[in-house]
């Protein structure tokens, strides 16, 4: 199927820019003989409108798009560096393009304005000549929308060509931008809403950082992540797991030279992860599902709740409270697996995998389902309200894992698309339900067993303010130092994980998601 043909995604808006020079619906020129459109840029375009028009998750959409379209190695890195990149890079870009537009950029047909956005990072965020990130702009424009809509983007694109990024930005957000409104320059430079940059600034000083780190941070979130394997214990080893990655050729598709990416060069922090470059698809661990996509962060959570020390022999009774898509799960199945064939845990050991939507549920059965075929009743999936536990199994479980929904801003780079629909609303509407699953958590867990309560936020209203509020008028928990648990299950290798006892990490340190953990033991 051509581009031409491709079907729309819904929600898409016909016709050109809205306001003056619109093109009606009945311009539109899909049929007329003109160059082919690139798949790889129909793709990364159709990915955008999705996430705009229907409130979709890029990391789903575009896998499917990708598949459909056909596109591999070069190809399918091209459309994966364009969506994501212009999803990280839209404050910056909506700055810039505002400048080169001639009306305000709400008045802008949606669908225009996300080519506009793809225009922009090739031109300002990528090594594609400037002539090429234009022409093909505008042909996908032309074809995707219509003729009136691509003389529009013609103009927009061949303005903001004039100028570079650091031209662009001396002017929208340079030194009088910054005299008037501080945060909105750093918000525009650093391509984040002006609520989450003040609130960075809150989660470092909170966490014992010099709010002098933050432009470092910032930056970070706008690093393309490194792709990370969790090869889970039992099923693969680390070793086997890098024979099957595709060889050392140079994938890196044109025009994305440059791109900051988070560091490769250092050790792993988890003993079960393994960067790659390439589709992890193309590694037959990660068909078979003996391996998974996973930040290291998230593996280092889990290892953390199995490495913490109890107060009395484990039981092999855990319990993962809210456990979709599964990813935590999975490692903490494997781990009980060993050590329960191993003997360290009884026969009867079991990971309960518990989440509250059934489509949720049958993810973390996907996601475990290596695990249960190597330990048949390793892992027991259950649909149930994780608030509801302090009533039905009270004081049952030797560990349990808290990864309480939250805002995701710990997960920026991987989830760009975040940072622009968050709002500080969303803060005060998760506070109860963080509260309430840790509370349910701690009535949930044995006296000597231990809760790890898990966000993807260095927020402090989702991460320590959490904890102190529920353990305020409680004297029958004690905080392990979460740090020293890490330090001893990676052989030394974390360190700098923060003031204490909590764990958090941050993505300009460690390289990882931005998670944060705290161990707490029952003690009567």
């Amino acid at each position: 199927m051509s581009p031409q043909e491709r079907p729309r995604p819904a929600g898409r808006r016909s016709g050109g820019p809205r306001g003056a020079g619109a093109a009606p619906a009945r311009a539109k020129t899909r049929n007329v003989a003109r160059r082919e459109v690139d798949p790889a840029r129909v793709v990364a375009f159709e990915t955008l409108v999705a996430v705009q028009a229907d409130d979709a998750y890029a990391n789903l959409v575009l896998p499917r798009l990708l598949r459909e379209a056909k596109l591999h190695g070069r190809d399918a890195g091209f459309a994966t560096e364009l969506a994501y990149g212009t999803l990280r890079g839209r404050g910056t870009y909506d700055a810039v393009l505002a400048a080169c537009v001639d009306r305000p950029l709400t008045d802008v047909d949606p669908a225009v304005l996300d080519a506009l956005r793809l225009g922009a990072h090739q031109l300002l965020g990528m090594r594609v000549p400037a002539h090429a990130a234009v022409d093909a702009t505008v042909d996908l424009v032309r074809s995707e929308i219509g003729q009136g809509a691509a003389g529009f983007a013609n103009a927009v694109l061949r303005k903001l060509a004039l100028q570079d990024l650091d031209s662009w930005l001396d002017q929208v957000a340079g030194p009088q931008a910054a005299a008037a409104d501080a945060d909105g320059a750093l918000g525009v430079r650093y391509s984040h809403p002006v609520w989450i940059v003040r609130a960075l600034r809150d989660a470092l000083r909170f966490n014992g950082r010099d709010a002098a780190d933050l432009e470092q941070v910032l930056a970070a979130d706008n690093a393309r992540p490194v792709v990370t394997l969790a090869a889970l214990p039992g099923l693969v080893t680390t070793d086997e797991l890098r024979a099957q990655l595709p060889g050392a050729a140079d994938d890196t598709p044109e025009g994305v030279a440059g791109q900051a990416v988070a560091d490769t060069a250092r050790e792993p922090y988890s003993p079960y992860a393994v960067p790659m470059t390439g589709v992890p698809a193309d590694v037959k661990a990660v068909r078979d599902g003996r391996a998974r996509v996973q930040d290291e962060g998230s593996q280092l959570v889990a290892l953390a709740l199995a490495s913490a020390p109890l107060d009395g022999p484990d039981g092999g009774r855990w319990l993962d409270l809210c456990a979709g898509p599964g990813g935590k799960s999975a490692v903490l199945g494997a781990l009980l697996g060993g050590r329960r064939e191993a003997g360290a845990l009884p026969a009867g050991a079991r990971l309960v995998a518990n989440e509250v939507t059934p489509h949720r549920c049958e993810l973390v059965r996907g996601s475990v389902a290596a695990v249960v075929r190597r330990w048949p009743g390793a892992v027991d999936v259950r649909l149930g309200d994780g608030r509801e536990l302090a009533d039905e199994e009270a004081d049952l479980y030797d560990r349990v894992l808290v990864d309480a929904p939250c805002t995701g801003l710990g997960a920026l780079r991987r989830r760009p698309e975040a940072r622009w629909r968050r709002t500080p609303a969303d803060l005060a509407g998760l506070a109860p339900l963080q509260r309430d699953l840790l509370r349910s958590a701690l009535a949930a867990v044995r006296p000597g067993g231990v809760v790890a309560y898990v966000t993807c936020s260095p927020h402090p209203a989702e991460t320590g303010l959490v904890v102190d509020d529920v353990l305020r008028k409680r004297s029958d928990v004690e905080r392990l130092d979460a740090r020293a648990v890490l330090g001893e299950a990676t052989q030394g290798r974390l360190s700098d994980a923060g003031p204490g006892p909590a764990v958090q990490l941050w993505p300009d340190v460690q390289g990882t998601d931005a998670m944060f953990v705290a161990l707490l033991r029952r003690t009567a």
